[in-house]
């Protein structure tokens, strides 16, 4: 009876923090909603107000040189003021709850991971396909011309059943790459983001923001960048794999319902891009 007391309040604590963890995460996505909707409204006036002072400097051109000069400081002015007043994006990032005990329950499946095939070099196939979906050609351009070296590796043994969990410390990258990878995927020289068999998640910075994405399929993850230690687990006949904030003990993303019929490698990249 004392022991199903425990266990009882153990439920009920957890309970309590995963609806407190549901409502917070309910408010803060309306709350992004509402500013998403704000700044497309925004954005649709500051659009008709563009496209007005477009016809009239249209207009204008057509008009002699003197009365142009008359006109413009005021069009300067306005100019200056359009510019100073665009609408701001939007960050759609939401909070990372901590979940208790996340970590102690994952930790008793830790596994040491040792690295093979380590390279480092300024080809990696896989960023640039993701570029090609992410950027713009004229930013994939500038991309190429500044590449930096950056760590690749796989881990030298691969997982066909069981439950596995590791960590890396990705505190000092802004761009890193980590999970899991079939035997086949990892022996292509493509290794395109959409490939099956890879179960990854991204860290890409875009100017001065870092994005999360996951693979496969690509999808954006709209929780915070973690500034630590990012935890990987395997659940290979539960076809799961999460991915934790350390720091925290905070989910970031957990990939359900996967299909895994190959041995799967840990796979990591991690420098700047």
């Amino acid at each position: 009876m004392m022991i199903r007391a425990e266990y009882y309040k153990v439920c009920q604590l957890l309970f309590g923090e995963e609806r407190r963890s549901l409502e917070q995460l309910e408010k803060e996505s309306k709350e992004i909603w509402q500013q998403l909707k704000e700044s497309q409204h925004s954005m649709e006036l500051k659009g008709i107000l563009l496209r007005q002072m477009y016809e009239e400097l249209k207009e204008m051109c057509h008009k002699p040189d003197r009365e142009l000069l008359q006109h413009f400081e005021s069009i300067f002015k306005r100019s200056e003021t359009m510019q100073l007043h665009m609408p701001q994006p939007v960050n759609p990032e939401l909070s990372s709850w901590p979940i208790t005990g996340l970590i102690n329950r994952l930790s008793r499946f830790y596994v040491f991971i040792s690295w093979d095939n380590e390279t480092t070099t300024c080809h990696v196939p896989l960023l640039e396909d993701l570029r090609r979906f992410l950027f713009s050609p004229d930013y994939l351009n500038i991309a190429h011309t500044r590449r930096s070296k950056c760590f690749l590796a796989w881990g030298a043994q691969p997982f066909t059943s069981g439950q596995h969990y590791w960590e890396v410390d990705v505190g000092g990258c802004v761009n890193w790459v980590i999970g899991f990878c079939n035997d086949s995927w990892s022996k292509k020289n493509d290794m395109l983001v959409e490939s099956e068999g890879i179960f990854l998640l991204f860290c890409v910075k875009e100017g001065n923001h870092c994005c999360l994405f996951t693979a496969s399929p690509l999808l954006p993850q709209y929780v915070e960048r973690p500034l630590g230690p990012v935890g990987v687990f395997l659940d290979y006949e539960g076809g799961t794999v999460s991915f934790v904030n350390v720091a925290n003990s905070s989910l970031i993303c957990s990939l359900l319902s996967c299909s895994f019929s190959s041995p799967l490698r840990p796979f990591l990249i991690s420098g700047p891009i």
